[in-house]
């Protein structure tokens, strides 16, 4: 079957200084002779006058041509450079509509044809996707990590080593009679194996730790009513984001908030005040904060020190939680045994030490390495299935035959999980994620 020329708009909303159109395809070069007259030389930017059928300029603007296999997709590639206006880009996108085999592209399609024509793997499509959407200095250098192949080259290493193990134990079974295969391998390989399988297993521990990292950690500010939950939002926001009155019961719904702490996202949600209560629509805000509650990776759980109700934290005791004591500026002595930070919402050197303390929980939750980090649900499952088959082949009771059987489909998770074996189904959704143009 034919394969299309596509195009798309690369760059952001209309109108902009700049708007990049580009193509991909086998009638790349046919549409720059249309369009400009000639075929720029390959990678240097030409000015042009881009002409419709007609004759008439639509625009004068840089055009770049990219020929294949060196491209991006790995296809003779183009981009046309004009002025961002919603006009001349409309005009350019007509015109390409009209020539021969040319259509728009689909989103991720660009990055699509790169993965079938083998320029990146899947996880570093995975990693550009990320680095798209990336708000937060984290979350860029942990999409780069992905984006740039440092992954790949990690879960390619220990492939090949499980792809060597596989191959000592083989030659064990197959030529130990041969006269230049040394005695029995097997014992070299086991131990390789086991080194191997504590390497995957760090990795694979902790399956919070890349997702927290590209989707924010969570935090619910939780406690009673008029503990200051909203107070301390608004504080940890700089912004006022939540209502504040001294009417207990003011927060009904759970309220988001969405921060930026050193390049960590934090997503703050401010809850309902937890107590008995006969009013209905109280009682859905605290069923509706104790599932929350139940969501978070940590909880700031608030106490105002100037009241005698005893704490909450057993209602929450499955969830990792600060105890925090609350309007220190109203009680100059109290039991600071109880609490783990005290503070007044007033005083931005305690907003600050706070803020300070949360860093610290994110950072020993996700660690310090410079590691390559998992960041997504089917990284982990790959990486445990892998896990689960080279457990299989250390199994003494087993023949080495089957032994050696568990390593091919150990390896065979490390390929499904760069995108050798097997992804078909994943791709639509994996594509789907990414803009028009990409």
């Amino acid at each position: 079957m034919p394969i299309d020329t596509i195009f798309a708009l690369s760059t952001g909303t209309l109108p902009s200084g700049v708007a990049v159109v580009r193509l991909s395809g086998p009638s790349v070069r046919e549409v720059l002779l249309s369009l400009c007259g000639s075929v720029p030389e390959p990678r240097f930017a030409s000015l042009k006058s881009i002409r419709n059928r007609d004759g008439l300029t639509i625009d004068k603007g840089l055009v770049l041509f990219f020929p294949g296999p060196s491209s991006f997709t790995g296809e003779d590639c183009a981009e046309f450079h004009v002025h961002g206006s919603r006009a001349v880009v409309a005009a350019l996108l007509s015109c390409l509509s009209e020539e021969t085999g040319c259509r728009l592209a689909e989103a991720g399609e660009f990055s699509r044809r790169a993965f079938e024509n083998g320029k990146l793997d899947l996880l570093e499509i995975e990693g550009l996707a990320d680095l798209l959407a990336a708000e937060t200095e984290m979350q860029r250098r942990q999409a780069m990590q992905q984006a740039d192949g440092k992954a790949t080259q990690l879960y390619n290493a220990w492939r090949e080593r499980l792809i060597y193990c596989r191959a000592m134990i083989e030659a064990d079974l197959d030529f130990s009679d041969e006269g230049d295969i040394p005695g029995s391998v097997a014992p070299r390989v086991w131990e390789e194996l086991i080194a191997l399988r504590q390497s995957i297993f760090g990795a694979s521990l902790d399956e919070r730790r890349g997702e927290i990292i590209r989707d924010g950690f969570k935090i619910v500010i939780a406690g009673r009513p008029n503990a200051g939950k909203s107070s301390l939002m608004n504080a940890l926001a700089g912004r006022d984001v939540a209502i504040v009155t001294h009417y207990a019961g003011t927060t009904r719904d759970i309220i988001q908030c969405d921060i930026d702490l050193e390049g960590y996202v934090v997503r703050l949600y401010d809850t309902a005040g937890i107590r008995d209560t006969e009013e209905y629509v109280e009682q859905e805000g605290i069923r509706r904060a104790l599932r929350k509650i139940e969501e978070a990776d940590l909880v700031l759980l608030l106490k105002d020190i100037t009241e005698n109700d005893p704490t909450l934290a057993d209602q929450i005791i499955s969830v990792p939680f600060l105890s925090i004591g609350t309007k220190a500026d109203l009680a100059a002595d109290c039991d600071r045994s109880e609490f783990d930070f005290i503070l007044s919402n007033h005083h931005p050197e305690d907003i600050e030490q706070l803020r300070q303390m949360i860093v610290k929980t994110i950072r020993s939750r996700i660690g310090l390495s410079e590691s390559v980090i998992p960041s997504r649900l089917r990284h982990i499952q790959c990486l445990r299935q892998a896990l689960d088959f080279i457990d299989g082949a250390l199994d003494e009771q087993a023949g080495l035959e089957i032994r050696a059987d568990y390593l091919r489909m150990a390896s065979d998770c490390l390929g499904r999980l760069i995108g050798r074996v097997d992804t078909e189904t994943l791709l639509g959704k994996i594509f789907s994620e990414f803009c028009v143009g990409k």
